[in-house]
Order: structure tokens, then C-alpha cells, then sequence
């Protein structure tokens, strides 16, 4: 049975939990190249974590030491060396936090030693994305490139806002349904500039290189072209979602225009820049954890039995309190 129809038979209010925990717990997780996950804690509470390793097995932050670029020869270091390959430039890692369909925010827990991904909370409440007709959940796999940080403390030319602290999220639009913490290979297309409460928050548009069309998408007009109505619906989406927790819609930069892929690579490189100051101390990341294993010049590097130790000071015995989510329609009109 395809994760969808599990979500549309389900019906009850622990839904979305039902189906990160299948990805997550009972199901078995598919086979990354070189990273794996460890979950400790409950799906759906606030103690779940999920921990990133290494091919070799060993505790890595999934923030600082998935490189950015996908075979990057800059792993164990923060200078910056260029491609070789041209055709490998605009291959990227993307941290898969929340999986299609799916309501539970997940995210990288940027404060907490290592990163580990969790479920974000708000008001000491389990943060659930809001259904809004038509949408079902998050319509696209969304979460981050690694080795990126928005700057708060640094105005964006083009939008004259500062960066809302977080890594730069990825809104991945292949047909394939990843699992939560998974690492995939995505080229970049083109961007969105939310604007969410006076910060810039940019979106990027990606596709998995391994999705069977990804051969015809090359840039932000392949979008339009082969998945018409996407682009529309990812700018309605981002504007309403607030809507039903009682905010005003959200704005956007240059009236909601997606710019090309030209433009988001040179956002990346600008908040792949913002990240190397933060892991070399050279500006105020506030309370952003910058423990790392593998930065091998950063003054957050720590050691791997260190590493290995604050994992396992993490509980992981169930957790009786989950908090399920009530599954509930918004109809917004236009």
C-alpha cells in the first residue's frame, strides 16, 4: 500500500505520526551510500531525535559534516577548493527532513550538540503543518543543504532582510518519496524569497538527480513546462500555511517571482559563505551548535568518543506522552 492511500485510509488524528513512524520505525530504512540514522526516542514526542553517521559508523552532525557539494573534496576541511567538473557544480546534498504528504515539522535541531533532527515545538506543543485545501501536508519532500547558514545579523542585498538563522531550506518536487533523514543528490532549478516575519527565508527548488525525469529539468522554465501548476501552488502554499495557527498570509520578495538558477546558486554560495564564518568563530552564530567531527580546522571540531558520548546522553526510552496530531481541512478560499 503506497504511503498516500495509508495517510487517505488512516482517517484518525495520528496520521501523519503513523506514517513517519513507518518510515522511520518499522519499516525497513533504505540503504544510504554514506550515511545512515539512528533513532532514539518515540516518533511523534518530544524526545525523538534522529542522529546521523558516517559510512564508517560514526556520530556525525548531519548541520556541519555532509558536505555541500556531492562528491566534494572539501569534507575534512572549511577552505574552499573549486570543481573539477564542470557538470558536478550544481550537485548538491539535501537532508531530507520532511517527506511528501506528510504534517509533522521535522527539522535539524541547529542549537542541539551534533544537529540531530526532531520535531519542532511551539507553546510546549508538537508543531503539525496545517492541511489547506487542496493541499495534503507539505506538497514536495522539503529540507536543507548542509554547510549553509542564513546570517540574522546580515541584510540580503536583494531583499533588504536579514536571514532567519536556519540553514537554507530545498523543496525537492521529484516523483520519489524519501524517508525522514535521508541523503540525496539534487540539482538545483531556481528560488523563492519568503519573507516570514522580516527575515529572509529562501526556498529553493530541486529535483533528485535520480528521479527518472530529472534529465529534462535544467533550470526554474523546466518547471513551468513539465510540471505546470507546481510553481503556482508552492507561492500559494508558502502563503497561506500560517493562516490557520491565526498569522497573516506570508510575502515574498521581487511580488513572489521565482528567480532562475543562476540566481539560486549564487544564494548558496553566499550562505555557504555565512557557515564557514560560523564554524571558523568569525561572526556571532548566537545559539547555534557548531560541534562538528569532521571540520578538521574549526575550533568546534570535537573528537569521535565525544561525539559517541553526547548521543548517548540522549534518552531514548519511549515516551508514553505522544502528542498525535488531529488531522483537520482548512478552506481558505482564494
Amino acid at each position: 500500500m503506497s504511503a498516500l492511500l495509508l495517510l487517505v485510509r488512516a482517517g484518525a488524528p495520528a496520521a501523519a505520526c503513523l506514517q513517519l513512524a513507518t518510515s522511520a520505525v518499522t519499516r525497513p530504512r533504505r540503504a544510504m551510500a554514506q550515511y545512515h540514522t539512528e533513532e532514539r526516542g518515540q516518533p511523534c514526542s518530544h524526545n525523538y531525535r534522529l542522529f546521523f553517521k558516517n559510512v564508517t559508523g560514526h556520530y556525525i552532525s548531519p548541520f556541519h559534516d555532509i558536505p555541500l557539494k556531492v562528491n566534494s573534496k572539501e569534507e575534512n576541511s572549511i577552505s574552499t577548493k573549486k570543481a573539477q567538473n564542470t557538470e558536478n557544480e550544481n550537485l548538491f546534498n539535501m537532508i531530507v527532513e520532511i517527506p511528501r504528504w506528510t504534517n509533522a515539522k521535522m527539522e535539524i535541531a541547529t542549537e542541539e550538540p551534533l544537529n540531530p533532527i526532531k520535531q519542532y515545538v511551539k507553546d510546549g506543543k508538537l508543531r503539525y503543518v496545517a492541511n489547506i485545501f487542496p493541499y495534503k501536508g507539505y506538497i514536495w519532500n522539503y529540507g536543507t543543504l548542509p554547510q549553509t547558514w542564513e546570517d540574522p545579523h546580515l541584510k540580503d542585498k536583494s531583499t533588504d532582510c536579514c536571514g532567519d538563522n536556519d540553514p537554507i531550506d530545498v523543496c525537492e518536487i521529484g516523483s520519489k518519496i524519501p524517508s525522514c533523514g535521508e541523503v540525496i543528490q539534487v540539482k538545483i532549478l531556481g528560488i523563492l524569497a519568503l519573507i516570514d516575519e522580516g527575515e529572509t527565508d529562501w526556498k529553493l527548488i530541486a529535483i533528485n538527480v535520480n528521479d527518472p525525469e530529472a534529465s529534462k529539468f535544467h533550470d526554474i522554465d523546466d518547471v513551468k513546462k513539465f510540471k505546470p501548476g507546481y510553481l503556482e501552488a508552492t507561492l500559494n502554499w508558502f502563503r497561506l500555511y500560517k493562516v490557520p495557527d491565526g498569522k497573516p498570509e506570508n510575502q515574498f520578495a521581487f511580488n513572489g517571482e521565482f528567480k532562475n538558477k543562476a540566481f539560486a546558486l549564487e544564494v548558496v554560495k553566499s550562505t555557504h559563505q555565512c557557515w564557514k564564518a560560523l564554524l571558523m568563530k568569525k561572526c556571532n552564530g548566537g545559539t547555534i551548535n557548531c560541534t562538528n567531527v569532521q571540520i578538521s580546522d574549526s575550533p568546534f571540531r570535537c573528537t569521535q568518543e565525544e561525539a559517541r558520548s553526547l548521543v548517548e546522553s540522549v534518552s531514548s526510552s519511549p515516551n508514553k506522552e505522544s502528542n498525535n496530531e488531529e488531522q483537520v481541512w482548512h478552506f481558505l478560499g482564494k
